[in-house]
């Protein structure tokens, strides 16, 4: 036979093909058709500066391969061509004698600069060096192959060892696999054809049998043994561990591996290697145009046809030691007017708090009776089994849900189906002690703090919350404390050392945790504050060297910020004390403010929302807010900061609509915005359930509690958040100083310019 042979092309023993980084082509000026193209494919090379390279970057340079190449070359310059064909099978390959150096210069100068250009310089070397193909001559050599060739495919193996060898000791060390050429054996998947047919028609046969059943048993006696075992440990002795150092065993097996561990212990000294690339990884995807989902996902929701039918919720909380617990306070959508034209119908329809369980989405778990509508109830810090709320006609309650812990855990075995228990409140305030209007805001003070009832703050050294703060549009900010009155405890300990106990009658079921209260508690301090209709309060904390200084925020309805302290003042004439006026007043919101709330990241960053605009202030600036929104299209209903994320804070508007606002992505407009119900939003309250989930609880005008997911991107903060946020405030700060500063120079400028021409006009007068 003849064999056909392809034209090919190999590369002599002159020239050395050689792959060049970009870091290379930039140092010496050969860049890939930039500096060497087709047209021109050659590169004088410097000895100096490749033996420089060389040294440099040892055995990380590029021309490491031809090292001693290159020093034993006898002129100065080198000839380095560009192959862009990868004829020699990299892109460029380097000249290493002077004969092939004018070899290839030469054709060049020769033929001409326009015949030069016609041809490519692998086409010119290649001409020198072509191998023509030579014809087959058969002599019979081929018949003798397929006479001596196996034709059995399947592979036969002999394993031989020599006798003696027998039963001897065996050794194992360990091995390099990349070190070795027979190291490892890849086996790569591939496509068999013979397992891919379709299958067009088969036949199958099919008959009935009986249905067979055998069985057996039989009891196997075993006799007992003993199931347990005790162990001590061995160590050598000092003699062993002598003998053991001194051993060429050790001795080789360290010589072996200290190379490979000195460069495991520089490895550890360059890089960390319990730092976790993918967590880095997924954080730079998180950042600005990040592919991962950042919506709000609905996880649940709640209604109840029964008890929230034709309701709105005004105010929700999540159980702070129950998992997938959640309250909600449902109030009527009456106006003033309505309520008092359908007040028959209203004692008909009482009104309640629902907890709410995610286990039993359907059904409530527990019902909190109310005197009238609660727009804020809270649960105590201290106790979560007691639970504080302000009513529509200015009472305040108080609830005891001790016997009904296991009802909202899911362990009570003997519940009752569709049975709902009801709780009825414990104490309530007596009308004429309260507040004249809604209470709108109610909020436990710290187990650390306690006011007295001269209105001084001191310290409460028993850690347990027991006082309360409210406030309502009746101008009025009243402090209660839920603990007994001493001249009440003294004459019930005398009452009862003289008649005897007798059980008390208690149709309700109603615990005697407060029974001390009911009807008769009273305020501790009335602050009031006569030209402020409050709508929200904030209470700030500070611990002094002397004393610890409470301070207060208030949001009167017509939208304008008051901060106050409760340091009291004596007056000279009537010697009464009274509260101080407001420090500072601001008119920042175009409408009733219904949030202030304060960074759980940041003590002095404070969030307020009211008409269609939010504000974010920094206590002890004074200037005015430091971030002020522009007014929106809708009106914004509340707002509140994420627990998790420093930059992130969510807005809800009153066309059910949540605005996700990232302050590290945008400032001037919201990340994203995002709609969760077709009505009004009326309360938001984000919880941590773990780690890995964070939940954000949303509420509607038609009385339909949502349950969103919040996604990775809006929980996990990224590298340095807190950090950046505190930059990122301390500029806004210094940006509202300055602009003050131009303001006041502005001002003092007309002034100075109105008086110069006042007095020109006097002097023209005069004259």
């Amino acid at each position: 036979g003849r064999p056909q042979h392809s034209k090919m092309y190999c590369h002599p023993n002159d020239i050395f093909p050689l792959t060049l980084t970009s870091a290379t082509q930039e140092l010496f000026g050969c860049r890939c058709d930039e500096d060497v193209t087709g047209d021109n494919p050659y590169k004088i090379l410097r000895k100096e500066d490749i033996v420089q390279d060389m040294r440099m970057r040892a055995a990380v340079s590029d021309f490491s391969p031809v090292k001693q190449l290159v020093l034993d070359y006898p002129e100065d310059e080198l000839l380095l061509g560009y192959d862009r064909d990868f004829i020699y099978g990299s892109s460029f390959y380097l000249v290493l004698t002077a004969d092939a150096k004018e070899r290839h210069l030469k054709p060049v100068v020769a033929l001409g600069v326009e015949v030069a250009l016609e041809r490519e310089p692998s086409e010119v070397f290649a001409a020198q060096k072509t191998f023509e193909p030579q014809p087959w001559i058969s002599l019979g050599s081929e018949q003798e192959i397929e006479e001596e060739s196996v034709t059995d495919s399947r592979p036969r193996y002999r394993i031989s060892r020599v006798r003696r060898e027998f039963g001897a000791p065996i050794f194992f060390s360990d091995r390099n696999a990349m070190e070795t050429k027979d190291g490892f054996l890849e086996c790569t998947p591939y496509q068999d054809k013979n397992f891919s047919l379709k299958q067009m028609e088969r036949h199958t046969g099919v008959q009935t049998i009986p249905n067979l059943k055998s069985s057996s048993t039989q009891t196997q006696w075993t006799y007992p043994r003993s199931m347990c075992m005790q162990y001590e440990p061995r160590e050598f002795s000092e003699e062993e561990k002598e003998n053991c150092l001194q051993s060429e065993n050790l001795k080789n097996f360290v010589n072996s591996v200290a190379s490979r561990f000195e460069i495991a212990i520089q490895q550890n000294e360059i890089m960390d290697v319990f730092f976790d690339d993918w967590k880095a990884l997924s954080e730079e995807d998180s950042g600005y145009g990040r592919k991962a989902d950042p919506h709000l996902k609905e996880y649940q929701s709640f209604t109840d046809l029964h008890f929230s039918k034709e309701k709105t919720i005004s105010n929700i909380n999540w159980h702070p030691t129950i998992n997938g617990v959640i309250a909600v306070a449902v109030t009527e959508r009456l106006s003033f007017e309505d309520r008092i034209n359908g007040s028959t119908k209203l004692l008909l329809n009482p009104s309640l708090i629902l907890f709410w369980s995610f286990s039993d989405p359907i059904n409530p778990q527990l019902l909190l009776e109310c005197p009238d509508d609660v727009f804020s109830f809270e649960f105590c810090p201290s106790d979560p089994n007691i639970i504080v709320g302000g009513c529509m006609n200015g009472q305040v309650v108080l609830w005891d849900i001790s016997n009904h812990v296991e009802q909202l855990q899911g362990t009570r075995t003997n519940k009752q189906e569709n049975e709902t228990p009801v709780v009825r409140y414990c104490a309530v305030s007596g009308i004429e002690n309260g507040h004249k209007a809604p209470i709108t805001d109610i909020q436990w003070l710290p187990g650390t703090f306690e006011v007295s009832r001269m209105g001084v703050p001191m310290e409460n050294r028993n850690g347990i919350c027991v006082q309360i703060v409210t406030c309502a549009p009746d101008c009025c900010v009243m402090f209660w404390d839920i603990r007994a009155p001493r001249v009440l405890q003294t004459m019930a300990d005398q009452r009862k050392q003289k008649v005897e106990e007798k059980p008390l009658e208690n149709p309700h079921g109603v615990p005697n945790t407060f029974k001390h209260l009911d009807l008769t508690w009273k305020p501790l301090i009335r602050v009031q504050h006569i030209s402020y209709n409050i709508s929200y309060c904030m209470i700030s904390y500070c611990k002094t060297p002397l004393e610890p200084v409470l301070s207060t925020t208030f949001c009167p309805q017509d939208g304008e910020l008051v901060y106050t302290d409760w340091k009291l003042e004596k007056d000279n004439d009537s010697g009464r004390l009274f509260s101080a006026k407001p420090s500072h007043q601001f008119i920042i919101h175009d409408g009733q403010v219904n949030t202030v709330r304060r960074s759980p990241f940041f003590k002095d960053i404070i969030l307020t929302v009211g008409g269609w605009t939010f504000a974010i202030w920094k206590e002890g600036v004074m200037n005015g807010p430091i971030i002020q929104s522009s007014c929106s299209q809708k009106k914004c209903t509340v707002g509140y900061w994420s627990q998790s994320r420093p930059a992130v804070f969510f807005i809800g508007k009153e066309d059910g609509n949540i605005d996700v606002w990232d302050l590290l992505e945008k400032t001037h407009e919201p990340s994203q915005t995002q709609n969760i119900t077709a009505t009004q939003i009326t309360c938001i309250k984000p919880w941590i359930v773990s780690s890995k989930q964070h939940l954000l609880a949303v509420s509607d005008h038609l009385g339909t509690l949502h349950i969103l997911e919040i996604p990775w991107t809006l929980r996990s903060p990224s590298s340095n958040e807190k950090l950046s946020m505190s930059k990122y405030f301390e500029k806004e700060v210094d940006r509202l100083v300055y602009f003050e500063k131009r303001r006041e120079m502005r001002a003092k400028e007309k002034k100075d310019s109105e008086a110069e021409e006042l007095r020109k006009k006097t002097v023209g007068y005069s004259i």
